[in-house]
């Protein structure tokens, strides 16, 4: 135990790095999505009333797992239903205890060592058996992103339904639905045998793309990178591909979220302020990621199968690879994003292929790439006014780049950003 005494900060960190290892390994016990975060959030309530007097446990996580099932063995006793949910928590909790005496039997009853080694061991295939249930062909493509956002990533109704664009009562209904099909159709909290696990890859590839990438640049809030969810996709992006050593495009995704999160630590400076990427000291990107997101990328490549993951991946080694930012081969990533757009063309795309002309031919052939685009479905994305405004500003065009880069700041979604682009427009009407 911790000692006793305030706990605000420790209870937040515990709630924001282990509440979706949490519910994963209650889902497995209940079966069940609105049981299982019912429990969770009466076992924080828990910690909010005791923590202060007897201290934090030692392991966290684990003291909110346990008091979490036994949470939900009470509710379902005072129900007086689902008498085989009952069964199947007491037997798990059995196991809990018989696994805490054999290791020591003096702490066979300690709190503080409340869950057994298993159930900290099965965390991943807990979690992994929760996508793949969020992920069920049964439910929508929107139903499944919903649910990831909020199961995995741990994200609010209100910023999920921000993401969506849609308000916070609609998100909230979709979420009941979701969960409500899941229930009913009696889809399993499992990860499926082979044939069925390849019929479903692509839908969880892509929600862990996306777990990395609302860790990456969060869509809302103060903070412009939350580290655990980047950690998290890593994660299970490694499991999925020792699932699948096979399927090129599981190992193009965890190439590019290797080679990405490389440069993580240079993207932030000591004041929390973004660096864009020509800034960046490159001797703060972690090399060995580098090297090993390189290596699963040569594997991904072997196997002869190419796909959008591996060609994200390939223009990110180039990153990677460049010695400084006027060494990188903008060419060479204007035909990757070029190649990209065949296979998985969209708005996004063809935005980051325009700047890469840009880059690599000027802001006016940049610009006129730009401008071939449907923007209907960028305009309410800071980036594509930031792209804009970057390529007028090659282009030489610095009013209109100001422009730009003032409506890029009414839309920036973080402080981290907004304070960004205040300086950048400083700096580019200074030079004007």
């Amino acid at each position: 135990m911790s000692p006793a005494g305030p706990i605000p900060d420790a209870l937040t960190r515990v709630v924001r790095e282990e509440w979706r290892q949490v519910v994963a390994t209650l889902v497995r016990d209940l079966r069940d999505l609105d049981l299982a975060e019912d429990a969770a959030q009466e076992a924080v309530v828990q910690a909010i009333i005791t923590w202060p007097t007897s201290g934090v446990p030692d392991r966290p996580g684990a003291w909110l797992v346990t008091t979490a099932r036994r949470k939900a063995i009470d509710r379902l006793r005072r129900e007086e239903r689902h008498a085989a949910k009952v069964a199947l928590l007491l037997a798990s909790e059995e196991r809990a205890e018989v696994s805490r005496s054999l290791r020591d039997p003096a702490r066979a009853y300690d709190s503080d060592d409340a869950a057994s080694d298993a159930d900290i061991a099965r965390v991943g295939d807990d979690q992994l058996a929760l996508i793949f249930a969020c992920c069920h062909p049964a439910l929508s493509t929107e139903a499944q992103v919903a649910l990831a956002l909020r199961e995995l990533c741990g994200l609010t109704t209100v910023e999920i339904a921000g993401a969506f664009l849609v308000p916070e009562a609609t998100m909230a209904q979709r979420l009941v639905r979701a969960k409500r099909k899941i229930r009913a159709a009696g889809i399993p909290f499992a990860i499926p045998e082979a044939p069925m696990l390849r019929e479903r890859v692509d839908a969880v590839l892509a929600v862990v793309y996306l777990v990395f990438n609302e860790g990456y640049s969060a869509t809302s809030g103060e903070h412009t990178i939350r580290v655990s969810l980047c950690v998290e996709a890593i994660r299970l992006a490694r499991v999925i591909g020792r699932l699948l050593p096979e399927d090129a495009e599981a190992q193009g995704l965890l190439a590019l979220l290797l080679l990405t999160e490389a440069r993580r630590t240079a993207r932030l400076d000591d004041a929390g302020d973004l660096v864009p990427l020509d800034q960046q000291d490159r001797a703060r990107w972690n090399r060995a990621m580098i090297d090993d997101g390189l290596a699963v990328l040569a594997r991904a490549a072997s196997l002869r199968d190419t796909g959008p993951y591996q060609l994200q991946a390939a223009i990110a080694a180039l990153h990677d690879r460049a010695p400084s930012a006027d060494a990188t081969d903008w060419s060479a990533i204007a035909t990757l994003y070029g190649e990209l757009e065949r296979w998985a063309p969209s708005p996004v795309v063809s935005m980051n292929r325009a700047v890469a002309i840009g880059m690599a031919d000027g802001g006016d052939r940049g610009l006129a790439h730009l401008e071939r685009i449907d923007a209907a479905t960028l305009v309410d994305r800071h980036t594509y006014h930031v792209a804009r405004a970057e390529l007028l500003v090659r282009a030489g065009r610095v009013d209109e780049a100001l422009e730009s880069f003032a409506e890029a700041l009414r839309r920036a979604p973080t402080a981290a950003e907004r304070r960004f682009l205040e300086r950048r427009m400083a700096t580019v009407a200074g030079s004007g």
